[in-house]
C-alpha cells in the first residue's frame, strides 16, 4: 500500500529530505515548506488531510504542531544526532576555527559532551542550550550572543534556520542540518508505523447486539458503521465492520451513538465488539465483550481487544445520570473498570492532577507525563470527561498561533 508523507520544515531542509527519501526508494513525499517556523500550524493545517503521515525536519516544528493539538496522524521528526555535530566540527577545524569555545542550541547537553569527549575535544568552554517548548529563534540568538559577549565562545552552532539568520551578521555561525542517515532511518520508522496503523484500521471488528426483543429499526441504527448485520442462532445479532470505522464512530471508543436509542426502545441493551487478529478471535472477544456488558448494568457497551483489554462504554443517558448524581467515593479499580483505563494509569493521572490543580491539565501535559502520544492523551481525557471526573474549563494559548489546547479540571 503506497503511503503519502508530508515533509514539513524550512524550504532547503524539506528539499534535502525529499531528495534523500526519494533516493532511498521511500513512498511518495510531498514537500510542505515554510519561510519561518511560526507558519508551521498553518502549513500542517492546510495539508494534513492530503497526507497519511507527517515528517518534520526538526524538533521545533514538530513540537509546535503537537503542542497545538493539530496532529491527528502518525508524525515524527528527524533528529540532529551527534554525527551531525561532529561533521560540523570537522568542517570548522578544516577552516581553522577554534572549536574549544563554541555555543550549541537544541541538542541535548549529554549528547554534545559525549560527542566531543569521544572526539577528544575539550568541553570546558562549550555552552549548550537544549530545546524546550516555548523557546523562540530570538531566545536562541540571544543565548549565543550572550556567550560571545562574555568572551566565552567564538562560534555559534544552531539547528534553527531563523536563529541562524539572526546570528549571521553578528558572529560566526553554523547551521546544523540532519544527516542523510537520520533522514533515512526516521522516514523508514515513520512509514512502518503508518503502515501498521493503517493495517489496524482495516482490521475486522465483530459486534454482538443483545436485546430483549426483536428490533426492526436496528439495521437503520447500525448503518453508521457501514457494515453488515446477521442473525445468530441464540437470537442475538452480529454486526461486521472495521476497526477504523468503529474508532471513528465511537470517538476513539468513548461512546456508541446508537446505544441510547436501543435503551429507549428496550429498556436494556448490551453491545460487545471484539477486535482480534483473526475473525475467529474477534468473534470470541465480541462474546467476551457482550458478557462483560451484561455485568456492567442494564445498558452498556464494551470493546474487547487482545491482551485482556476491555473498554467499557456506558450509555450517554447513564453518563448524564452519573454526573448529575451526588459524588461518592469510588475506588481506583472501580473507576478504572468504568472508564477502560489501567489502574496504574489512573494513579499517575491523580499525581498529575495534584501537581497541576491550579492550572488544570491539557492533552499535551498528559502525553508528556505518561509518555504517550497526543492522540492517546486526548482519548484518555475524553473518557474521564464522559465518566464525570474531568471537566473542560477553557483553553490555553501557550503563546502560539492555531487552535489552543483544551484545559481540563480533573478530580480523581
Amino acid at each position: 500500500m503506497a503511503l503519502t508523507v508530508g515533509v514539513v520544515g524550512p524550504e532547503d531542509l524539506v528539499h534535502k529530505v525529499v531528495a534523500v527519501g526519494g533516493a532511498a526508494g521511500a513512498d511518495r513525499l510531498v514537500p510542505l515548506p515554510y519561510r519561518h517556523e511560526d507558519e508551521t500550524l498553518d502549513v500542517v493545517g492546510r495539508a494534513q488531510a492530503d497526507v497519511d503521515a507527517l515528517l518534520f525536519t526538526g524538533v521545533v516544528p514538530h513540537t509546535l504542531a503537537t503542542a497545538a493539538g493539530i496532529v491527528d496522524r502518525p508524525a515524527m521528526y528527524v533528529p540532529y544526532s551527534g554525527a551531525t555535530l561532529l561533521r560540523a566540527l570537522v568542517e570548522l577545524l578544516r577552516l581553522g576555527h577554534d572549536v574549544s569555545r563554541i555555543s550549541i542550541d537544541t541538542l541535548r547537553r549529554g549528547e554534545v559532551m559525549e560527542t566531543l569527549t569521544e572526539a577528544k575535544l575539550p568541553t570546558d568552554h562549550v555552552h549548550v542550550l537544549p530545546y524546550r517548548p516555548g523557546l523562540t529563534s530570538q531566545d536562541l540568538a540571544e543565548f549565543h550572543l550572550a556567550a560571545r559577549d562574555r568572551k566565552q565562545t567564538r562560534v555559534a552552532l544552531t539547528c534553527l534556520g531563523s536563529a541562524f539568520h539572526l546570528l549571521d551578521h553578528e558572529m560566526h555561525a553554523v547551521r546544523l542540518a540532519p544527516s542523510r542517515h537520520s533522514i533515512r532511518s526516521t522516514l523508514q520508522a515513520l512509514v512502518l508505523a503508518t503502515a501498521g496503523q493503517h493495517s489496524g484500521d482495516a482490521q475486522v471488528a465483530l459486534g454482538i447486539i443483545d436485546l430483549p426483543a426483536a428490533d426492526g429499526e436496528l439495521a437503520a441504527d447500525l448503518r453508521v458503521l457501514g457494515g453488515s448485520l446477521a442473525d445468530l442462532a441464540d437470537g442475538q445479532r452480529l454486526v461486521v465492520t472495521t476497526r477504523g470505522v468503529l474508532e471513528e464512530v465511537s470517538e476513539q471508543f468513548t461512546r456508541l451513538p446508537f446505544l441510547d436509542d436501543l435503551a429507549a426502545r428496550h429498556g436494556a441493551a448490551h453491545v460487545g465488539f471484539g477486535l482480534g487478529r483473526t475473525a475467529a478471535e474477534a468473534e470470541a472477544l465480541a462474546r467476551r465483550a457482550v458478557n462483560r456488558a451484561r455485568s456492567v448494568g442494564p445498558v452498556a457497551g464494551v470493546v474487547s481487544m487482545t491482551d485482556d483489554v476491555d473498554i467499557v462504554i456506558d450509555a450517554e443517558r447513564s453518563a448524564s445520570t452519573l454526573s448529575a448524581a451526588p459524588a461518592g467515593p469510588e475506588s481506583t479499580v472501580a473507576l478504572a473498570r468504568r472508564v477502560g483505563l489501567n489502574a496504574k494509569t489512573l494513579d499517575r493521572l491523580r499525581e498529575l492532577a495534584a501537581l497541576e490543580q491550579d492550572e488544570g491539565i491539557t492533552a499535551h501535559r498528559v502525553a508528556e507525563y505518561l509518555a504517550v502520544q497526543q492522540r492517546t492523551a486526548r482519548r484518555i481525557l475524553k473518557r474521564l470527561e464522559r465518566a464525570g471526573v474531568a471537566v473542560p474549563t477553557g483553553s490555553r494559548q501557550l503563546g502560539q498561533t492555531g487552535r489552543p489546547p483544551i484545559v481540563y479540571r480533573v478530580r480523581l
